[in-house]
């Protein structure tokens, strides 16, 4: 959360990440949209002052923004849903969100914010048309999202999955919700959420099982965005295409988690 915020409202050139897949968030918060002949699945709606940015990113691409019918989040946080409601308002898109979420969201908010007042938690509300589980489908079209539970970051907090026709091949889209410890948040003797330091080490298991080609996340930043992104047109394979990155960045989030575990053990 120290990091510089200016990167989640500065607009980024939107682009195609493979087959249907797109990237039309900005400099770091990212949203992506997901096109059918159905209509398409956008997935995160990021801060309230960022749908104006996701509209223009959807349009620059030829696309229409009303023709959204879906919209999905990675989880209960103001950078990834506040816009949420102003989305479902401009386009009567279905609002999708893991059930142990769905609350949060619905609430605007955590009720009881186990991380200290922060404002990250705290969002416009939005009515949930459908509460998913771990491993639901969401089809559009010819799509077919997965929705993983991987939750210690909030308890609802989800990654996408996709398998993604590019030309001759499929390749499997990973775009991780969060799986970073925030300054603050407790690990060991939280009352407000007891199992969260379980939950995490559930995450990483899951995330480190998974079959990823295509190495996203809910942040630019997880995934080294902006360089991969220079590299399009230019590199001989598609920059996104990087397993290696992704089990590199996962097993430096778990490291991360033991550590601060660890440490609250030993504070307690």
């Amino acid at each position: 959360m120290a990091q510089d915020r200016s990167s989640w409202t500065e607009p980024f050139s939107p682009h195609r990440i493979a087959g249907n897949l797109y990237y039309v968030g900005s400099r770091d918060l990212a949203s992506y949209l997901i096109t059918t002949s159905e209509g398409h699945v956008l997935i995160n709606s990021s801060l309230e002052e960022s749908v104006p940015l996701i509209r223009a990113s959807v349009e620059k691409l030829g696309f229409k923004f009303t023709d959204i019918r879906i919209l999905l989040i990675s989880h209960a946080h103001s950078d990834h849903c506040a816009g949420s409601a102003e989305i479902v308002k401009l386009t009567g898109a279905k609002y999708y969100v893991m059930e142990q979420d769905a609350e949060a969201v619905e609430g605007g908010g955590a009720k009881k914010s186990r991380v200290g007042k922060g404002d990250y938690t705290q969002f416009p509300p939005a009515k949930v048309d459908r509460r998913l589980k771990d491993g639901e489908e969401v089809k559009l079209g010819d799509s077919v999202l997965v929705a993983r539970l991987t939750s210690g970051h909030t308890p609802g907090c989800t990654t996408w999955t996709m398998q993604v026709k590019d030309e001759d091949k499929v390749l499997n889209a990973v775009i991780i919700g969060s799986p970073n410890v925030n300054p603050g948040y407790v690990l060991v003797g939280n009352k407000n959420y007891p199992g969260i330091a379980a939950d995490y080490e559930k995450t990483f298991q899951l995330l480190k099982a998974l079959p990823v080609d295509l190495f996203l996340g809910a942040h630019g930043g997880y995934y080294g965005m902006e360089a991969k992104h220079v590299k399009l047109g230019v590199s001989v394979t598609n920059p996104f295409i990087d397993p290696e990155g992704y089990l590199r960045y996962v097993q430096d989030r778990e490291a991360a988690f033991r550590a601060e575990w660890e440490k609250q053990k030993k504070a307690q």
